[in-house]
């Protein structure tokens, strides 16, 4: 009897730690995929900056797809200039906002974060 109560015990701690394990698991891969969308939406918002600097009168939206996910950028106003970048993995949303202008024929970030 006591031999069978020890069986039962150790398959419920066994059971629990196999849960957990797959609990954390899945918490990191949603972390990891909410860094991925991050990256994303910098990457599309830095691929704005390069299409400004190349012609500076560029207004539009845009996809692309980047690192497994694909970022919407968007680029409005003439000096200031606005650009929002949108990064999606999955279920995951990161956004990016950049305010910017030009002075003579330099481009000037005057602010870049993250928008919640």
């Amino acid at each position: 009897m006591v031999l069978l109560a020890f069986m039962v015990i150790a398959i419920i701690v066994t059971t629990m730690a196999v849960a957990l394990v797959i609990i954390n698991s899945q918490a990191a891969s949603e972390v990891e995929q909410g860094e991925t969308a991050i990256r994303v939406a910098e990457s599309g918002a830095e691929n704005a900056l390069l299409r400004l600097i190349r012609n500076p009168a560029y207004t539009g939206t845009e996809t692309l797809t980047i690192d497994g996910g694909s970022a919407t950028v968007s680029i409005t106003g003439t000096n200031p200039i606005s650009i929002e970048s949108v990064g999606t993995v999955g279920d995951f949303v990161r956004r990016v906002g950049i305010d910017a202008r030009f002075e003579d024929t330099i481009l000037v970030i005057d602010s870049w974060q993250e928008v919640f």
